[in-house]
This record gives C-alpha cells, structure tokens and sequence, in this order.
C-alpha cells in the first residue's frame, strides 16, 4: 500500500513538472530520469514499513529551566547600565524572538563592553536561542563575562544552567559545586544553587551533599 503512494507521488511530481511548470519538451526526458532516479534509490535503501522510532529527547532535572530571570537570583543589578539592556532582551525572550534577545544585548555591550550582566545575559540569550543548550557562542560569552568579573556567581551559575540544560550534567555539576564552595553562606543565591545541585547529583546517582558538606566562603574550613 505504501508503494502505492509513492508511485502515486512520482506521478504527480511528473505530471506537475511537465504540465503546471510548463518545462520545455526538450527538457522533460531529463527531468523525468531524475524523478526515476529517486525512486530507484528509494527502492534500495527506504523501508517505509519499518515502524517510527522517535529520537529520546535529553532528561534533565525538573524545573532547571525556570531560572528567576527577573531577579536573576540576586546575581545582577536591577538597575543600572546592564537593566534597560537586559530588560529589552528578556521582552523579545518571553515572546520566541530569541535571536533578537541576542542581538539586543550584543547592541548593549558595543556600549558596555566590560559589563558582566550583559555578558552573562548574552550567553543564556544564545543558549535560549539554540534551543536552550549551551552552544559554542553562549560558551564564549560567559567566559568573557567570567574573565571581567572571576568573582561574580552569574557566569559559572548560568553556564552550569545551559550545560545542565544540553544533558552535560556532569559538566554542570562540577561548575556548580565550585561555585557553591566560595559562596557566602548568606549569598541570596545560595539555597537556589543547593536545591538544583542536589537534584543534578541525584540524576547523576552521586551521594547527596549537605550545606554543611561544603563550608560557605567566609567560614574558614
């Protein structure tokens, strides 16, 4: 039956090429060949009776996408040079124009070029933008935002979020351990972090860490 409908559509492919597109009789044998030539390969290496095997989308955590955009867990400024930038990208975000996000804040930064919120911000634009998985280009912008600032928990934080995102959750999960171990025990970040780095070592099957596991940055070891 299925070869029925595929002789049916090489008829109708022929039968448009040389009647609706009006092609030159000259040039209908060789347009024809090609149609014939499809189906020859087809008919060797197509097995339209196997049955659909659709591809396993990458498991992650529940939840570790909802980041607090809005607050950004405290990490960035709210006002300030980066907010109007960062503000624009988010709108164009929440919409599905991801690419212009990007470009918003690449606009932002031709002014800005040392200001780390906007690097970070770039980076989860583009990783937004390729589906949400870190990417080469989202990469490169969090290490530029992490160069500027070593000190500032945004860049290791949302790279650990598009890592975790793309399925490297073991990449994430070193990131994110690192940066709980200088984090300041009153750092309004720090609970957020622990919740997401216990639920990725129980993806992972690692033995669970407790807040005491791993002494804040100002309480000496």
């Amino acid at each position: 039956m299925i070869w029925l409908w595929v002789l049916l559509a090489a008829l109708l492919t022929i039968g448009g090429i040389f009647w609706l597109g009006k092609l030159p009789a000259a040039a209908r044998p060789l347009a024809g060949a090609a149609v014939m030539l499809g189906l020859a390969g087809y008919a060797l290496q197509g097995h339209p009776s196997l049955p659909g095997k659709p591809v396993a989308a990458i498991e992650e955590p529940e939840n570790f996408g909802k980041a607090l955009t809005d607050q950004r867990q405290g990490m960035s400024e709210r006002f300030g040079a980066a907010a109007q930038w960062l503000g624009m990208s988010d709108g164009f975000a929440r919409t599905g124009k991801t690419e212009l996000a990007a470009k918003t804040l690449e606009k932002g930064l031709e002014r800005y070029p040392d200001n780390v919120d906007l690097w970070v911000g770039l980076g989860n634009a583009l990783a937004q933008h390729g589906g949400g998985a870190m990417s080469p280009a989202a990469a490169l912008a969090f290490d530029e935002a992490a160069k500027r600032d070593p000190s500032h928990p945004a860049p290791p934080f949302f790279a650990g979020l598009a890592m975790a995102q793309g399925g490297d959750l073991k990449g994430a999960e070193a990131v994110w351990s690192q940066l709980l171990a200088r984090s300041p025990a009153d750092a309004p970040w720090r609970p957020d972090l622990e919740m997401r780095l216990a639920r990725l070592r129980d993806a992972l099957g690692l033995p669970a860490e407790t807040s005491a596991d791993v002494p804040p940055a100002d309480v000496p070891n």
